[in-house]
């Protein structure tokens, strides 16, 4: 007898995975190493950045007062003392009518209260020293970097839980974090099931394909920041599924198979969840493609049963994999960002269940459009490598139409706070 099941809202099986969730370890990593980790602990600005006054321009350290009577017509002379790169300190204080040449990123000398930039002065030479001719008066502060504008000691700059990007990468270099704190990536083991299944460097047979599910998910993995770990195939034989299964369980943080989660004859990854005493949270999503996915845990340790067909594949580890893993992370986005957007051609085809369909989002005037990037069955590939957001359909008994607006969960991007809270 086929069993029965009884399909549950997205968002809460969203809720349901992440409830699991636990904040991962904290492990110190080379600065060189950090890019895609994620902050275990909140950055704070431990001095003022800049630490100084400093120029922003290639030009001329002056006393504004000096230059209170300057004019276009009768122009003041200053006096060049003295030349300063970055990284170097004057060694002269100025006095009335005299300037000193600064470089870009240079410390303000000591008595000089504004820069006058190079191409609003004139250099003169007489009698072997240097002058500048000023034709505008200038006030205290004019052309300057003041310590602390950019950061102020204790200021708090970047929370726990972010991605490490260039910014925040900059971030830390400033503070002097050769070694970044950063959350220990999970171990994700990865299993691709089914007898059918080819490796990529193998020729194609009479009803054979590809494996493209695995590469697609360590690809997946990588990109939420943590470590994939490629299993191998499981063939259609349920003791050699399971062994193999039950072995991988204490080498891994998280697995995840595909296919073997219908009701198939061959479809065993129910049976072997029973037979290793894991609690099944759910195992059918209304949600299309994907409707399938199932999710079981033991012992706080999940499986995630995605579909074997590819775009389902991706769809669930999208929606359920990704925030698992950055709720574990302390991420305050942990979910796809959910933005509004104009469908730019109809969709007709009605489903009972909450649709995602791999689509292209574009920018155009004044509002996203989003469009399907193929055809929309759960075993193409191919809409998949054009795909930059899912396209987020209510179930119903209609289809849309070109302009109406709709949700778009983005895939290539910053994440969002909330959970699904509508599919």
């Amino acid at each position: 007898m086929v069993e029965r099941r009884v399909p549950i809202p997205v968002h809460e099986a969203v809720e349901q995975v992440v409830a699991f969730a636990k904040e991962r370890a904290m492990e110190w990593v080379p600065l060189e190493e950090a890019d895609g980790r994620f902050l275990a602990q909140p950055l704070v600005a431990d001095h003022n950045v800049p630490p100084f006054d400093k120029s922003p321009l290639d030009g001329f350290a002056i006393r504004a007062v000096d230059t209170e009577d300057a004019t276009r017509e009768t122009p003041v002379r200053l006096k060049i003392i003295e030349e300063i790169g970055a990284g170097q300190v004057a060694q002269k204080v100025p006095s009335q009518g005299e300037a000193i040449r600064i470089m870009t990123g240079a410390q303000m000398p000591e008595g000089t209260d504004a820069v006058v930039m190079f191409e609003l002065t004139k250099e003169i030479s007489e009698a072997g020293e240097s002058f500048i001719e000023v034709k505008r008066s200038f006030q205290p502060g004019d052309n300057i970097s003041f310590c602390g504008e950019d950061a102020k000691e204790g200021t708090p700059l970047v929370e726990k839980g972010r991605q490490i990007d260039a910014g925040i990468k900059a971030l830390l270099a400033t503070f002097g974090y050769a070694k970044v704190p950063v959350y220990k990536m999970p171990k994700i083991g990865i299993f691709a099931t089914g007898t059918e299944l080819l490796e990529v460097d193998e020729p194609l047979v009479p009803g054979k394909i590809r494996n493209s599910n695995a590469y697609m998910v360590a690809s997946q993995v990588k990109q939420i920041g943590a470590e994939p770990v490629y299993l191998g195939k499981l063939v259609d034989d349920f003791d050699q599924c399971y062994d193999a299964i039950a072995t991988a369980l204490a080498d891994v943080d998280v697995l995840v198979t595909t296919g073997g989660v219908s009701v198939g004859d061959y479809d065993y990854l129910p049976a072997i969840y029973e037979k290793l005493g894991a609690n099944v949270l759910f195992n059918k999503i209304a949600m299309r493609p994907g409707s399938v996915t199932t999710v079981a845990e033991r012992e706080g340790q999940l499986l995630f049963g995605l579909s074997g067909n590819p775009s389902a594949c991706f769809v669930g580890f999208e929606l359920l994999v990704r925030p698992f893993i950055h709720v574990g992370f302390c991420s305050e986005q942990p979910f796809l960002k959910r933005v509004k957007a104009t469908l730019g051609r109809d969709f007709p085809k009605p489903n009972p269940f909450t649709r995602f369909v791999r689509s292209q989002v574009e920018f155009k005037i004044d509002r996203l459009i989003v469009k399907p990037t193929g055809l929309d069955k759960s075993g193409v590939v191919t809409s998949l490598a054009n795909a930059n957001g899912l396209l987020m359909l209510p179930g119903g008994t209609r289809g849309f139409q070109a302009g109406d607006e709709v949700d778009v969960l983005l895939l290539k991007g910053e994440g969002g706070p909330m959970p699904l809270s509508e599919a």
